[in-house]
């Protein structure tokens, strides 16, 4: 009987990395390579700093011993047949700091006077180990041992030589209490250890703040780079579709070839008024448009941006004070443009003519009022985002109109007209010496 042959897996390919992905990868690299950065300069200063602690205590503390045993070694003196003669250890000279005193031919010494009540007690293995390496070695050897109450010692051993005559040789052996450096050293090792970990964490949050500091421009610019891609796809696809269909119309004859070069302008017109839009908005979020500021007549500019838009069978009606205000006169004339395009496309009933209200009054405000449906309460606060608009349309007249309104340390408000329509609100600072 055959058996199914086994179904060959294909690895399971991941995905690659998007852009946004690839950037904050980057950041955690930068952040961990801050941390180790900063861990290894940490790291070998407190190694340095233990070394140093360690290396001043013991050179201390030996220093202290060899001129004890260099003292006792002095007091050592021949008598007249070469005999070593040392003091009596009852006397007290050898109890504290305790010496021991030791003699002997070759490898190996003897103990010859010790303390007679030391205040150390220092274990007699390790002084008979101490002493035997300063006379093989025939110099001085110090060591760290521990004593049986837990204390530790430090010895030092000085070897020299017991007659005048024979080859014969002694040592001294000092120790000295040294558990109290040792303890305040190890604290003192803990201590920058524990700094040394506080500082390296410290470190970790401060790269992942600047690297994040450092790639939120990146993030930001390729966040505008999406959102300009999603609103050109959004707002384009509609006049594209439409013009298509006009050439396959075209195409077949079936339309009178004036009505669709007619629709064919006005569809290639809101293209270009889109594409127009699209840019000076991408521009405005990237802030790669300066603001050119210059005292200009408010209530002049907005005449002649409605004389030059045209009306269609509408019926624009301005009422204007004269009010003189500090601004880029280009973005502004597009703001209220965009202002005077919205209530003319969408402030009147279908199939009517509209009829706009555009008052400029003395304190810098500037009055869009229309006639038409209005705007629901719910749909005002978010009016001004893209994609927003609630009347079929993209919305990004209203949203570059709020830009450079805030831009301009002004405000843009929507509420309801007297009308019945929709009323846009655009104030501007009025320069106090400007100021009626």
């Amino acid at each position: 009987m055959r058996r199914p042959l086994a179904r060959l897996r294909r690895p399971r390919r991941t995905a690659p990395p998007t852009p946004a992905g690839r950037i904050r990868r980057l950041r955690r690299r930068i952040a961990l390579l801050f941390a180790l950065v900063s861990a290894l300069g940490l790291v070998g200063m407190t190694v340095i700093a233990v070394h140093a602690d360690d290396a001043s205590w013991r050179s201390q503390v030996d220093a202290d011993l060899k001129l004890r045993t260099s003292e006792f070694t002095a007091d050592l003196h021949y008598d007249e047949q070469g005999a070593l003669e040392y003091p009596d250890p009852r006397e007290g000279g050898y109890d504290c700091p305790p010496v021991t005193l030791f003699t002997g031919n070759g490898e190996q010494v003897a103990p010859l006077a010790a303390p007679h009540r030391p205040c150390l007690v220092v274990p007699t293995a390790a002084l008979q180990a101490i002493a035997d390496e300063a006379l093989r070695e025939g110099d001085l050897s110090r060591a760290t041992v521990t004593a049986p109450n837990g204390h530790r010692l430090r010895l030092s051993a000085q070897p020299f030589s017991t007659s005048a005559t024979e080859n014969s040789d002694g040592v001294v052996v000092t120790a000295v209490d040294v558990s109290s450096n040792l303890d305040d050293h190890e604290r003192l090792a803990l201590l920058l250890a524990a700094a040394c970990a506080a500082l390296v964490a410290v470190s970790a949050v401060a790269g992942h703040w600047l690297a994040g500091r450092a790639v939120r421009p990146a993030l930001a610019a390729l966040d505008q780079q999406e959102a300009f891609f999603a609103d050109a796809a959004h707002d384009l696809r509609t006049p594209v579709a439409s013009l298509r269909l006009l050439a396959e119309t075209g195409l077949r004859g079936g339309a009178e070839t004036t009505e669709i070069m007619r629709r064919t302008l006005r569809q290639s017109t809101r293209m270009s008024e889109l594409v127009d839009d699209l840019l000076t908005r991408a521009r405005l979020m990237a802030g790669a448009v300066p603001l050119d500021r210059e005292p200009l007549r408010l209530d002049q500019l907005v005449e002649a941006v409605v004389a030059d838009t045209p009306a269609d069978g509408h019926r624009v009606t301005v009422r204007a004070e004269p009010v003189v205000v500090h601004a880029d006169a280009g973005l502004l004339r597009r703001a209220v443009a965009n202002l005077l395009g919205n209530a003319l496309a969408h402030g009147h009933a279908p199939g009517e003519p509209a009829a706009v209200e555009v008052a400029v009054g003395a304190d810098g405000t500037v009055t869009v009022d229309d006639a038409g449906p209005g705007i629901p309460p719910e749909q005002a606060k978010s009016l001004f985002e893209r994609f927003r608009s609630g009347a079929g349309s993209s919305g990004l007249g209203l949203s570059i109109a709020a830009w450079v309104a805030h831009a301009h340390g002004g405000s843009l408000t929507v509420d309801r007209s007297a009308r019945g329509g929709a009323r846009f609100l655009l104030r501007l600072p009025v320069p106090a010496q400007h100021r009626p």
